[in-house]
């Protein structure tokens, strides 16, 4: 049985990072991956996940379909994308709203691996409280306080991730470490650039 990081079309950790940024089409399909591990979650409550990071991959694709020369990298696609100040920058803004979700994600799927005898609920809950929860209001966080109810026992999801789950723990380790560092390096730039608080 093959993993779930052999099914999908790229890993975080074969998206290019060079001098000029991390690159925007290849950080897109690993990012497309991403919802479809939370398929694996396997509860309609993760659709709210899905959907908002779906909504904001696709203003990211539209802006690289739309002016791929300014766009190769996601530094260069929010470095070029209107003019600062500009209220109207639905893919920076799109991949602020992104990075927030894919925090989140990653900081659930570092406990569920440093802790291994925590439960999935606790362990998206926890990453809940400290990514995605200070940004929502009242009612998307009941939404998402259901969803993290929702999460199937441990044992049944790394068992959909495959087998062997030596390997299963080696790839998911290699993927997260290289997700970690690209939203860590976003934020870094998006702090830098003071653009988060134009949204």
């Amino acid at each position: 049985m093959p993993t779930y990081f052999e099914t999908v079309s790229k890993s975080y950790a074969d998206v290019p990072i060079t001098d000029e940024g991390i690159d925007t089409d290849g950080f897109l399909q690993a990012t497309e991956g991403v919802v479809k591990l939370f398929d694996l979650l396997g509860n309609a409550a993760f659709a709210i996940v899905q959907n908002d990071m779906n909504g904001n991959v696709k203003k990211i694709r539209d802006r690289l379909l739309a002016s791929p020369a300014q766009s190769t990298t996601l530094e260069a696609l929010v470095r070029n994308e209107g003019k600062p100040g500009d209220k109207k920058r639905p893919a920076t803004e799109g991949l602020m709203w992104l990075l927030r979700g894919l925090d989140f994600t990653a900081q659930a799927l570092r406990r569920s691996l440093t802790n291994q005898s925590e439960e999935l609920s606790e362990s998206f809950t926890k990453a809940y409280e400290g990514s995605l929860k200070q940004h929502h209001n009242f009612i998307v966080k009941g939404a998402f306080g259901l969803a993290m109810k929702a999460c199937p026992y441990r044992k049944d999801f790394y068992a959909k991730l495959g087998e062997p789950q030596e390997m299963v723990h080696v790839e998911l380790e290699k993927w997260l470490a290289a997700l970690e560092k690209i939203v860590k390096r976003m934020q870094a730039y998006y702090a830098e650039h003071n653009l988060a608080k134009g949204f």
